[in-house]
């Protein structure tokens, strides 16, 4: 039987300014100190690359960690927010031309301040990140890592048979081409119809210009999820904090 042996490592790296490592973990919610002494012992624990041991000091601010594989965010000064962007609301935080804006639905519930991951035009409504985190934040609106956005439309009905495909096989825009990910109609209600695509472009009003295109321009557009942070029953105009979980999903889907 192996021996028990929770004593610290003599080559345990040491940062100005650290922590113990246990500590670190449980304050960003993974479990008592115990739970989490018990995950470092199992090596389900690492740091920077390496396993980590029992007695491993680490600097939360800049030390990459994962538990399981997960990536855990371990600095607390970074926050993760999502929101319900209402529908005539333009996507900053501060308008010069005194429409309605971002921070007067975030107000002061958030203590720092955090900027939005991308943009959703003023007549789109929907889900909408918020972070101080920019390294997240660029990887997320890059194009190479290829995070999916979906979207609820409301477009001009009939919808033909073959539009699925035709999306899906891409289509030239002024701009160049672009092809969906994904296409079902939702459902259809006289001369409207509902439909949901996904696509990781991040042009400029990709979506509506996209469905005009062929033909069935919108008169509402939602967006439901960005990667795997969905809207689910956020209300209209309100925010929430992501959970760990979704936090490390985002770093996941980013290859983090």
């Amino acid at each position: 039987m192996p021996r028990d042996d929770r004593s610290p490592k003599p080559d345990a790296p040491v940062y100005e300014g650290a922590e113990r490592l246990q500590k670190v973990l449980a304050a960003a919610g993974v479990g008592s100190r115990r739970a989490c002494e018990d995950l470092i012992f199992r090596r389900r624990v690492t740091v920077d690359g390496r396993v980590a041991h029992l007695g491993d000091k680490v600097d939360p601010a800049t030390a990459v960690i994962h538990v399981d594989g997960e990536r855990l965010q371990a600095d607390n000064r970074l926050v993760y927010v999502a929101m319900n962007k209402p529908r005539g609301v333009v996507t900053t935080m501060s308008d010069n031309k005194g429409r309605n804006e971002l921070a007067e639905f975030i107000g002061n519930r958030v203590e720092q301040r955090v900027y939005h991951v991308g943009r959703l035009d003023a007549d789109s409504e929907g889900l909408l990140l918020l972070t101080n985190d920019g390294t997240l934040t660029h990887k997320l609106m890059h194009p190479s890592y290829q995070v999916l956005k979906t979207y609820l439309a409301e477009v001009a009905g009939p919808i033909p048979r073959n539009l699925g495909k035709r999306l899906l096989a891409g289509v030239e825009l002024e701009d160049g081409p672009v092809k969906v990910d994904s296409f079902k109609v939702v459902d259809t209600l006289g001369k409207t119809a509902q439909v949901e695509l996904s696509l990781h472009e991040g042009r400029k009003h990709i979506v509506r210009r996209l469905l005009a295109e062929v033909g069935h321009p919108v008169s509402r557009l939602v967006r439901t999820s960005i990667g795997p942070i969905k809207l689910g029953d956020l209300r209209t105009g309100r925010i929430r904090r992501l959970t760990n979980a979704e936090v490390a999903a985002l770093f996941k889907a980013v290859g983090d």
